[in-house]
């Protein structure tokens, strides 16, 4: 029984180590149909692209970063491979309507802006998210 009771330990240590499975990335929303042909009623004001800027600074700079880069604080920490919007190859595929659903809806291990910004203000982040590639 003691000697049972020694081999315990070591038993425990070479019993096989159940392998975690390694994360996968987040696969794309899928967007309905109905939301990729939508169109921005929005038009830019001076007054929409300072509060999209303002919700953006709040919600989404810490990850995408203050100019749309994707290099905000917390992408390194969340393991996040972020689109560089300054660059304007990144969204020539996007639909204002695809940017409005995913921005309200959120991806991945982005929450989506709905119930906290009403839809003015998801289609002004529209906006300013296309803004980002035409400096």
């Amino acid at each position: 029984m003691l000697t049972s009771l020694l081999l315990l330990p070591l038993l425990l240590l070479l019993a096989p180590v159940q392998q975690q499975p390694a994360a996968t990335p987040a696969s794309p929303v899928a967007i309905p149909a109905e939301a990729l042909h939508m169109l921005n009623p929005v038009k830019p004001t001076p007054e929409g692209m300072a509060q999209a800027k303002k919700i953006f600074g709040y919600d989404c700079a810490m990850c995408h970063g203050t100019t749309g880069n994707g290099k905000g604080d917390m992408v390194a920490d969340l393991k996040l491979n972020l689109k560089d919007w300054t660059n304007p190859e990144s969204l020539k595929n996007r639909t204002d309507g695809e940017l409005y659903y995913i921005i309200t809806n959120g991806q991945g291990q982005m929450p989506g802006e709905n119930g906290r910004a009403k839809p003015e203000q998801i289609w002004n982040m529209v906006v300013l998210v296309r803004s980002f590639s035409a400096h």
